[in-house]
């Protein structure tokens, strides 16, 4: 588990008690470089000063829209990106995810919800182990597929030779797939393994991420050959296109 202490969390909300608040629970948690910011022009420049890690970015700030800021966070690294929205409708998920969002929580919230999906979120990243594993054996972590490969130790997908931005959300639910080729797995399963929540998500999630997937690793997005649906089951990944 990396050092929570060294982990640098931006808060960007218009209501400065739900900044106080994230940001006591959190300290409770471990986490100590946390940050708050209630407008778009003071998340830019907190941004730039501090590059965070994991970004809680609500969508209606006085100044702008967060799903443009989410852009532009983009631009001075790939934090992960979680909307706090009283917006809960399809469109506006599919925004948030089409914007570079990772994951989304609805407004009203349970402080201890936020903070256990980002704890999630970092036990799968597991820096520092990665690294270690990385030199001394240095084809562990890679995963090759024909015409992509994802380096974990890297946090790199590179297709046809040529490296491809991947969203950090998008980048391991990928890595879920490659580490058990052939494997079908259910939504539900998806939520539990890659994004850490028990229980049955929102489907639009789901498929909004494998959709990422496909437009960066198949031929044709719209006609899949490496990542499946198996019809009534979930998605599976194949090393080589399938027969059909």
């Amino acid at each position: 588990m990396p050092n929570l202490s060294a982990i640098k969390i931006a808060i960007i909300d218009d209501e400065p008690s739900i900044i106080t608040m994230l940001q006591m629970v959190l300290r409770r948690e471990g986490f100590q470089q946390l940050y708050g910011a209630s407008t778009c022009a003071e998340a830019i420049s907190l941004v730039q000063r501090v590059v965070p890690d994991i970004v809680l970015l609500d969508i209606m700030l006085p100044d702008g829209s967060g799903l443009e800021l989410c852009s532009k966070i983009r631009e001075y690294g790939n934090p992960y990106i979680l909307f706090l929205t009283a917006k809960a409708s399809d469109l506006d998920i599919l925004k948030g995810f089409a914007m570079g969002g990772d994951d989304y929580i609805t407004k009203p919230f349970n402080p201890l919800e936020v903070a256990a999906r980002i704890q999630a979120r970092i036990r799968r990243l597991e820096p520092e182990a990665l690294a270690v594993s990385a030199a001394k054996y240095p084809d562990a972590g890679i995963y090759r597929f024909g015409r992509f490969t994802v380096n974990e130790a890297e946090g790199e997908l590179t297709v046809k030779g040529q490296p491809i931005a991947c969203p950090a959300q998008v980048f391991q639910l990928l890595l879920h797939f490659c580490r058990h080729p052939g494997i079908v797995f259910s939504k539900t399963q998806l939520y539990d393994k890659v994004w850490g929540i028990n229980g049955q998500g929102d489907d639009s999630t789901v498929m909004v991420h494998i959709r990422r997937i496909r437009e960066r690793i198949e031929i044709d997005p719209g006609d899949p050959k490496l990542l499946l649906t198996v019809r009534g089951l979930g998605y599976k990944l194949v090393k080589e296109p399938e027969e059909r």
